[in-house]
């Protein structure tokens, strides 16, 4: 293998402009593994950023966590992984706090200093070589393509809303929101045996929901309230997910549910903060769970490596056909932050 000096990364720098850094490789430790990564998507906390409406973190911010590539090495601890093997990223997590032992690794103590490099912080998705830690990647079918593997982060942040649910098979379930998050809800409540309808605006969205096979409706067309009854014989939903940061849609929600004993899983979020729109009367009079839902542990990205390796879900309608190499990122940005889009991807190498 050649030696690799320095990697090459995507970072923000402030808003509204990516560029193209460097910084010398360290060494391999142990219980690590040196990935050449091949594509990043960008997601929509990467691109809201760059817009100016997430800076809270500052800047610079090497971002990017929809990544999947190749092991080109790995230290002499790691058992489970050989050079060669594609994998996508998962969490960072130390797997010894009181979180990680009881498995809530998205609450690990020290996860957010995996993320520090230097004066940069992110995940270096977009970077084209990237040491990780072993416990952070998780092997993929090589029948994807890296792309698709990527998707493993957002595929796990929606399992781990789907199993709050406690979704049962035959339930009928709303998708509010028919973006990418919205879509890869809907695809999985319908590989976990659910029945779907998508509510969506956007006529592109609408149409890609169309292909999938879901039955859809357009709330600027037609009465959404009254669709969703006639979908469940007039009873109302089991579930709906609100897969969309606003408040009409929250509201839209409560009476989309039926009448005793709905859950309301609120999967998206937004700035400035959207409300919910409904009383505690509603809440309680109705029997109504509002669920929250955030990030992933190692279980829902093991059970979302699954979903997407055995392809009970087809993440590919989700990709832009336009891709960008890494020199390229700020375009790869401005295509990402348009209305309508599904996931835009850097190419991390021209080989």
């Amino acid at each position: 293998m050649e030696e690799i000096k320095n990697i090459r990364f995507g970072c923000l720098v402030k808003k509204g402009r990516a560029e193209v850094h460097e910084m010398p490789l360290a060494e391999v430790k142990d219980n690590q593994v040196l990935v050449k990564q091949l594509e990043c998507n960008i997601c929509t906390a990467d691109y809201t950023q760059w817009l100016g409406l997430r800076e809270h973190n500052g800047y610079p911010v090497s971002g990017g966590h929809e990544a999947s590539g190749i092991v080109i090495k790995k230290g002499r601890d790691v058992v489970d992984l050989e050079v060669g093997d594609f994998v996508a990223i998962a969490n960072n997590y130390c797997g010894s706090c009181e979180f990680c032992r009881s498995g809530r690794e998205s609450e690990c103590k020290v996860r957010a200093s995996y993320d520090e490099h230097g004066i940069y912080k992110g995940r270096m998705g977009f970077a084209d070589y990237f040491i990780r830690p072993v416990t952070s990647v998780i092997k993929m079918n090589n029948d994807l393509t890296p792309g698709e593997a990527a998707f493993l982060e957002p595929v796990a942040t929606v399992v781990k809303g789907i199993n709050k649910l406690r979704l049962k098979p035959f339930e009928k379930v709303v998708v509010i929101g028919a973006g990418t998050m919205g879509m890869i809800n809907a695809m999985t409540v319908r590989a976990y045996g659910g029945e779907v309808i998508v509510s969506e605006m956007m006529e592109n969205k609408l149409e890609t929901a169309k292909k999938a096979g879901f039955t859809t409706v357009d709330p600027t067309k037609d009465d959404a309230v009254k669709k969703v009854m006639e979908f469940t014989d007039n009873k109302g939903a089991d579930c709906v997910i609100v897969a969309v940061g606003n408040t009409n849609a929250n509201i839209q929600a409560a009476k989309m549910l039926k009448k005793m004993d709905g859950r309301l899983l609120v999967f998206a979020a937004n700035y400035p903060p959207p409300q919910i729109g409904i009383t505690a009367n509603d809440i309680h009079y109705r029997r109504m769970e509002i669920i929250g839902t955030y990030l992933a542990d190692l279980k829902e990205f093991l059970e979302a490596s699954k979903l997407l390796n055995i392809h009970k879900i087809d993440v590919k309608p989700l990709i832009e056909k336009n891709k960008y190499y890494l020199d390229d990122i700020n375009e790869a940005f401005k295509e990402a932050s348009s209305p309508g889009k599904y996931r835009v991807s850097v190419l991390l190498h021209k080989d």
